[in-house]
């Protein structure tokens, strides 16, 4: 990740909307799986029309769910994987090459394994990337695939920090390349719909949104461990300070289970953001606030005293958005979106209440769309009214807006509003008092800590190259 040395003073707002110039890799293509291949190995598709995908990162949510989403399509080929730890690589190759050869009914061994991901970047026949890695690196990751020359596909949340998220919006739009941001939410019935009938006022004029997330615990101390030799945890740490190693902190070095690092704020702001960005994003999509964020934020929360976990615990957080809706945010509330309106309220949510790795154990069932009167949710919305983008599938989206060059669902100016909106409720909760957010310049009105928290340092050579 070597690139020009990017501190905390991060040009963002309207002044660094400015287009980016597109940079060369400088490395030189590595040598690569061939183009071309038969039809009758992948189906239908023909080989020169299929979509060659690298994945970086291939961990719990690459092979859960980033990987099978996007191999399920004819039109993709997964080609290559890249993690830092390389038996992951070895795991990640063996994982696709497996799914390859029992669709096909033939041995394949088709997929490279990279441990440096700008050597990835570098091979020519690479088309696109799926970016599945701790947060902390998704948005500088992006930005060097988009100066590469490739689609890509970004895990949420969009960034890091405020400052991070607007330099990757800015990246991408400059480079005219196609980025979907894994909000998979928009592709699922039940929040389309959702969103649909507030937007046409099935509830009447929309007043309060309501959002619950799930929890996340602190944990125990954890003493300094031996860096595994499979792992390069220097470039895992990237623009993130320096740290002592400890399996706690990172992965786990056998399995797939949840990683620590989500647990972690030099990582990432925890549920904030880890589900946050999921549900605050639905909630702009229906209040039609996708390109702006509130104009006043403030809460608190509760923070570990100790041990190595140390993202926020129960928290409440209010927000007021210029068009005068106010948004609440909690632990306390039902994991979900309710949107209350002048005429009833509707909440959304998905089929369970948590995800089967999140931490609280069972994923109970839930009903996933209610309203106060069921007759809003038979409600038909007419030629003439808000139609929504729909998609059936998020990286199925992704996949036919490269073909198409037509923006996906989820693009990277809204992915960077779902998140900054999310870290401006985590910049409330640590400084315990009312902040004023101008959602048009991003900045804070008259704070200057609360605007030292949109960015942070990043630790030479793993830096921003925008």
């Amino acid at each position: 990740m070597r690139g020009n040395v990017m501190t905390e003073g991060i040009r963002i707002g309207v002044s660094s909307r400015r287009s980016f110039l597109k940079m060369s890799m400088g490395v030189a293509a590595v040598a690569g799986f061939p183009a071309i291949v038969p039809s009758s190995v992948f189906g239908q598709s023909a080989p020169s029309n299929r979509i060659n995908i690298g994945a970086i990162g291939v961990g719990r949510i690459s092979r859960g769910h980033d990987l099978p989403g996007i191999w399920q399509f004819d039109q993709a080929r997964i080609m290559a994987v890249c993690d830092l730890d390389s038996n992951r690589v070895e795991e990640g190759k063996a994982l696709v090459n497996g799914y390859y050869a029992k669709k096909t009914g033939k041995d394949h061994d088709g997929v490279i394994g990279y441990r440096n991901y700008r050597e990835l970047l570098a091979n020519k026949d690479i088309d696109a990337v799926v970016i599945s890695t701790p947060d902390h690196q998704h948005a500088i990751l992006a930005v060097d695939a988009v100066h590469a020359g490739k689609d890509v596909y970004l895990q949420k949340p969009a960034s890091l920090t405020i400052a991070e998220g607007r330099a990757m919006s800015n990246a991408v739009m400059s480079s005219g390349r196609i980025l979907q941001i894994g909000s998979q939410q928009r592709s699922w019935k039940q929040f389309h719909r959702a969103c649909e009938l507030v937007r046409n006022g099935r509830i009447g004029q929309i007043k309060h949104v309501e959002i619950g997330l799930p929890g996340d615990p602190s944990g125990p101390d954890a003493p300094p461990m031996l860096i595994p030799p499979n792992f390069d945890y220097d470039a895992w740490l990237g623009s993130t300070p320096e740290v002592y190693y400890t399996e706690m902190r990172v992965h786990p070095q056998h399995g797939y289970d949840r990683p620590g690092w989500l647990r972690c704020e030099q990582f990432g702001a925890g549920m904030i953001t880890g589900w946050g960005a999921h549900h605050v994003d639905t909630a702009h999509w229906g209040m039609n606030t996708e390109y702006t964020g509130p104009v006043e934020v403030w809460g608190s929360a509760e923070f570990p005293t100790r041990g190595l976990w140390n993202v926020h615990g129960k928290f409440l957080t209010h927000a007021i958005y210029a068009n005068g809706v106010t948004m609440d945010i909690s632990g306390d509330f039902p994991n979900g979106i309710k949107f209350y309106g002048t005429e009833g309220w509707i909440f959304v949510t998905r089929d369970s209440e948590v995800t089967t790795s999140d931490p609280g154990g069972k994923a109970a069932a839930l009903q996933p769309l209610r309203s106060s009167n069921p007759k809003i949710l038979e409600s038909v919305i007419g030629p003439g009214e808000v139609h929504l983008y729909e998609s059936a599938d998020q990286h199925g989206n992704w996949l036919d807006c490269i073909k198409s060059r037509r923006a996906p669902t989820a693009p990277a100016e809204i992915g960077h509003r779902a998140c900054s909106t999310c870290l401006i409720h985590h910049i409330a909760m640590k400084t315990k008092r009312r902040l004023y957010w101008d959602p048009v310049k991003e900045h804070f009105k008259n704070d200057d800590e609360a605007n030292s928290m949109l960015s942070r340092p990043q630790r030479f050579p793993y830096t921003m190259n925008a």
